[in-house]
């Protein structure tokens, strides 16, 4: 059965009500002690992980995510709530005080009390690919802000992250605080991102966030719009290290990830062995069902499917080298490497989001970086050598909102920054940068009758 079928599509009239039910909950909740909030987040956070199994098994059978991903992704889930309520009673709890004789011209007469407060209404919308992490991402920050939340799930995810808020209305969040509203994107999603109870977004997904950016006037936005990261390899690279990185970076979950490893940018010197360890470590993967907790399963959507193979096919007419046979069945493709892609071809350029790698063989690190900085894409990227001091020169010439050395870029741990140049987003994320995102600073001064001065 197609679980996403169970759920009703919201009319422009529920959305409505939803809105006006967040405000007035919002207001309420705002008064709420910030120790309150955190205790709820908590609860919360331990129902979660009490609800892991059936909650994984929704992303199996929705989005054919490997049943032991599917798992890490709702415990991971638990802990980033537990991080957040933490995280934000230290952030929130502290104020700013100014006294106005640290500015050229004044006495000491005027002392500005600073704070953080709410936002209002914050709309968040994840993607198929995380539909419970990328959510309490965003939950647990406008939660714990003194926010309330109104959540438009992926249509594909839709009941895993049901489920999930499901998991936040058990632990006793007041009614109306945190909702869902389901449907097509294309149907109710400009009503939304355009809804005047809205007081910030918060979207992860593709180039759809561009056209909301457009749309969405004085609102704050807080967007990852997926990216084309570039891993470099030098000569003196640790090339055992290098392999295992590309086959966990490009292929995890069928490459369906935005910090997946798009395209490897590799000295000539070294490709032939890199590309040879690469092919060896492709022919173990498991390709299958997720149920089987195979290393690689079906793509999202048959339209994904085609778009990837259309890029497949792309390459083969400009004569890139195939590693390996291409083969699908329905939505489920084989792990493919292409090697002497050149810049002519789309897979140079365009984000795949399936299990096809393109490498590009370079003969100067100068030719990496340029390559890397040409995309209209600047999410992450990943630098492999011995030599911390290329390392740090090449990090600090590429235009990618994080470099991972020698590693392959990953979001997470979920409270590091993470944050996109160029078309791959604005403003950052990390539990942290996202509670601050979602407070505005509210300042009170104090005006003495006359200077006054300490112990003076």
């Amino acid at each position: 059965m197609n679980l996403v079928r169970i759920c009703d599509a919201c009319t422009q009239e529920e959305v409505n009500k939803v809105m006006d039910a967040a405000k007035v909950a919002q207001k309420a909740w705002a008064r709420t002690p910030l120790w309150k909030r955190a205790e709820l987040l908590h609860k919360a956070a331990a129902i979660l992980k009490e609800h892991k199994t059936p909650i994984a098994e929704c992303l199996v059978k929705e989005i054919a995510k490997p049943a032991k991903d599917a798992v890490s992704e709702v415990v991971r889930s638990g802990d980033l709530v537990s991080y957040t309520a933490e995280e934000g009673v230290r952030i929130l709890g502290e104020g700013k005080l100014l006294v106005s004789d640290s500015f050229p011209g004044n006495e000491r007469n005027k002392y500005c009390l600073s704070s953080k407060v709410p936002l209002g209404v914050v709309l968040a919308i994840p993607p198929f690919n995380y539909p419970v992490n990328l959510a309490v991402s965003k939950i647990g920050p406008a939660l714990i802000a003194g926010n309330s939340l109104v959540l438009k799930p992926p249509t594909q995810g839709a009941v895993a992250a049901l489920h999930m808020v499901h998991c936040f209305h058990l632990a006793g969040f007041p009614k109306g605080l945190i909702s869902c509203v389901t449907g097509k994107g294309s149907e109710i999603g400009d009503f939304l991102t355009m809804h005047p109870g809205v007081n910030c977004i918060s979207f992860t997904g593709g180039d759809t966030g561009i056209a909301i950016s457009k749309k969405a006037g004085m609102v704050p936005l807080q967007m990852e719009l997926g990216g084309k990261d570039a891993c470099i390899v030098l000569e003196d690279a640790d090339l055992d290290l290098v392999a295992a990185n590309i086959v966990k970076g490009g292929f995890s979950y069928s490459g369906q990830r935005c910090t997946a490893v798009k395209v490897v940018l590799i000295m000539e010197a070294v490709a032939d062995t890199v590309v040879e360890k690469v092919n060896a470590k492709l022919a173990k993967l498991k390709v299958g069902p997720p149920e089987d907790d195979s290393d690689i399963t079906p793509v999202v959507t048959e339209s994904s499917a085609n778009f990837i193979e259309g890029l497949v096919m792309d390459a083969k007419e400009k004569g890139a080298t195939f590693c390996q046979e291409y083969r699908r069945e329905g939505n489920l493709i084989w792990p493919l490497l292409l090697d002497h892609v050149r810049p002519d071809m789309r897979i140079a350029w365009e984000e795949p989001f399936g299990p096809v790698l393109p490498v590009i063989r370079i003969n100067s690190v100068e030719e990496g970086i340029h390559h890397c900085n040409a995309s209209n894409f600047g999410l992450q990227g990943c630098v492999f050598t011995r030599d911390i001091n290329k390392a740090i020169m090449i990090s600090d010439a590429m235009e990618s909102g994080t470099v991972q050395i020698n590693s392959a870029p990953a979001r997470g741990p979920d409270h590091f920054p993470f944050q996109g140049l160029k078309d791959s987003g604005i403003g950052s994320q990390g539990i942290t940068n996202s509670i601050n995102m979602m407070t505005k600073v509210k300042s009170t001064v104090i005006n003495l009758p006359s200077p006054s001065y300490t112990m003076g």
